[in-house]
């Protein structure tokens, strides 16, 4: 394999990513989970490295994650705030990615509502950088902990289905998803309606789509339920939340269509009774604040192999 291909220098999204290095790091994940485990939750792995939060969005999750898996391995955090920033003065994004490894970081972290965002800090900056959301185009940590919360349930994922019900038009989760799952062996379903659901993405290798949801889940191993980014609609889309809730929402009727025993996921933030019924987040299906606990696991593994890890 060429170096870039062994090992490749950024996590923008999944397109130099074998599925053999895939699976290390999923694999080294679980190193990273026990590590967790410990009444010491630290090791020195980055210890001396400095990364740097860079959140252009809101963000909960994704950030508390990725800043507790730096200082889990000992990283010093520079966390940016770009409403307090030079950015306000009207700097450009580059001239402050310029600055801030003027100031000697050694990766960013970059959550940003325009696509192609985090390949521009790559660009500029000359260091590791890591995607942690681009506009509509990809949020690849966050399928890597949903396909690393599956692997946990079933050992593998190879020969799973996977139903993705949703917002899948403005959701980047279900793009990484889609071009995620398939290179570790899954089938993936995207289903929502028409007006929300592009049909480009039938083009993935092992995606299917779907406007019917019973359809969509029928098989599915894992089902994951895709909040309606209505921030991002301009209208048109849906006739009434009602309507989408009556035809789309994970709920028990919808998941008796499933396999047996089907897993239930939802990146977050859940918007409940709309996309997916109380009953069933809360239920014994659900695995999704094991996503959330799963996320630091990951995270850590992905920063350990952009930075440290050798082959």
């Amino acid at each position: 394999m060429t170096p870039s291909a062994s090992r490749p220098r950024h996590l923008l999204d999944f397109t130099e990513w074998t599925p053999e290095r895939l699976t290390a790091l999923l694999d080294n994940a679980e190193t990273m989970g026990q590590v967790l485990d410990r009444p010491v939750k630290k090791v020195p792995a980055l210890q001396g490295l400095t990364v740097c939060t860079a959140f252009f969005e809101n963000s909960t999750r994704t950030r508390v994650s990725f800043e507790l898996a730096a200082r889990r391995m000992s990283a010093d955090v520079v966390s940016f705030a770009a409403g307090a920033s030079s950015l306000s003065k009207g700097e450009s994004l580059r001239d402050t990615v310029e600055v801030l490894t003027a100031y000697k970081v050694d990766a960013y972290i970059v959550r940003h509502p325009a696509s192609g965002a985090a390949h521009l800090v790559a660009r500029y900056s000359g260091k590791p950088v890591i995607n942690a959301g681009d506009g509509r185009r990809a949020h690849p940590t966050q399928a890597l902990l949903d396909a690393y919360t599956i692997r946990q349930e079933y050992g593998s994922l190879e020969g799973k289905t996977v139903a993705i019900i949703g917002d899948i038009r403005h959701s980047r989760v279900a793009r990484s998803n889609a071009e995620l799952l398939p290179k570790l062996g899954a089938k993936v379903v995207l289903c929502g309606p028409a007006t929300l659901l592009p049909v480009d993405l039938a083009a993935l290798p092992g995606v299917t789509l779907s406007t019917d949801p019973k359809e969509a889940v029928r098989g599915a191993h894992a089902v994951m339920a895709l909040r309606l980014q209505q921030e991002r609609m301009s209208g048109g889309y849906l006739a009434s939340l009602q309507e989408y809730a009556a035809t789309y929402q994970v709920n028990d009727a919808l998941l008796a269509e499933a396999e047996s025993g089907a897993i239930v996921l939802h990146p977050g933030p859940m918007n409940r009774d709309l996309e997916i019924s109380s009953d069933v987040a809360d239920g014994g299906q659900s695995r999704i604040l094991r996503q959330v606990e799963n996320g630091q696991a990951v995270r850590m593994s992905v920063l350990y192999h952009l930075l440290v890890g050798r082959e």
